[in-house]
């Protein structure tokens, strides 16, 4: 199979039928062998009747249908599992995203060997102050801190090689980060394309200002575990041990120093008036337990399994 469409979606009824047809267009036109992945992701309006109608007309199209909204990373992942095509595209379902630009991200990830290319809306149709800006302020703090020199990480229309897509593991809300992802799993041709944005034609968005705070504190977290993910550690254990050792050094001062004075008469404090007895023993405490959450992140990747944090209630043409 040359291409594997992933849609996931979230109460879209009224630009499915559209979608199908536009993207069945392209894909004949340009006689690949395809199929179109749309993952409903706990819709509440008629997205999985109108999804169902699809898949009986159209054998290309297939369904996955979650027991309730997981998100949009849970979404993906369903669809990554799944997808057999060569070529992966990943676009939104609410028309924002245009699919004649589907034939020549094929084509640069089958002939440009690249590993990945992400779509970059340059010029976009959404609200300045509530998506524009914060998003420009977004991508350039994700810019300095993965090393990828990439305009638009969030946009939803991607093309990856099948290698990346069974590599990776998107959970959470790590949708955002999935080039950072693939390079952190050894992927790095990844470069970007200009791709048309349209505005939106049905429905509204549906995501709120909270996903920016939110994608600051992803890229907090896929920045730490990027560096310490696999080896916890070296972290926890390095810092521990370097507060243990600051808080033992002083208790040993304070005793040494008491001593000193008891032996040579020197007037002197209890040890417990001394500031710095609290200091060293809140530093030998946090040290320990520093040391301890190293070890214990030791443990649980040792022991963790790659169980599936989405529940999946009717799949379509599988």
């Amino acid at each position: 199979m040359d291409i594997s469409v992933v849609i996931p979606l979230l109460n879209e009824e009224e630009s499915l039928l559209e979608l199908h047809d536009w993207i069945a267009n392209v894909m004949q036109s340009n006689r690949y062998l395809y199929e179109i992945i749309f993952i409903d992701d706990g819709s509440t309006d008629n997205s999985w009747k109108i999804i169902k109608q699809l898949s009986q007309k159209n054998n290309a199209v297939k369904g996955i249908r979650f027991q309730k909204n997981y998100g949009k990373s849970q979404a993906l992942d369903a669809g990554f599992e799944k997808a057999q095509g060569n070529v992966i595209i990943t676009m939104d379902a609410d028309l924002q995203d245009n699919p004649e630009e589907i034939p020549e991200l094929y084509n640069l990830i089958i002939n440009g060997d690249f590993d990945l290319i992400s779509g970059w809306k340059k010029k976009r149709y959404d609200n300045v102050f509530t998506k524009n800006i914060p998003s420009k302020l977004f991508n350039s703090i994700a810019r300095k801190t993965s090393g990828l020199q990439l305009h638009d990480f969030n946009c939803g229309l991607k093309a990856y090689k099948k290698d990346v897509v069974k590599a990776i593991k998107v959970s959470g809300e790590m949708h955002r980060y999935i080039p950072i992802l693939a390079k952190n799993e050894g992927f790095t041709k990844i470069d970007e394309k200009i791709v048309q944005h349209q505005a939106r034609k049905y429905g509204v968005t549906k995501f709120g200002m909270s996903r920016f705070i939110n994608g600051y504190l992803d890229l907090i977290t896929i920045s730490f575990l990027s560096k310490f993910g696999k080896r916890p550690m070296h972290f926890f254990g390095l810092w521990g041990t370097i507060v243990f050792i600051f808080g033992f050094s002083a208790a040993i001062y304070i005793g040494i120093s008491k001593l000193y004075k008891l032996y040579n008469g020197i007037k002197t404090i209890l040890v417990t008036d001394n500031p710095w007895f609290y200091i060293a023993l809140t530093s030998m405490i946090l040290g320990t337990l520093l040391f301890l959450a190293g070890f214990i992140g030791e443990l649980i990747i040792k022991s963790k399994n790659d169980e599936k944090h989405y529940k999946i209630k009717e799949q379509l043409n599988y």
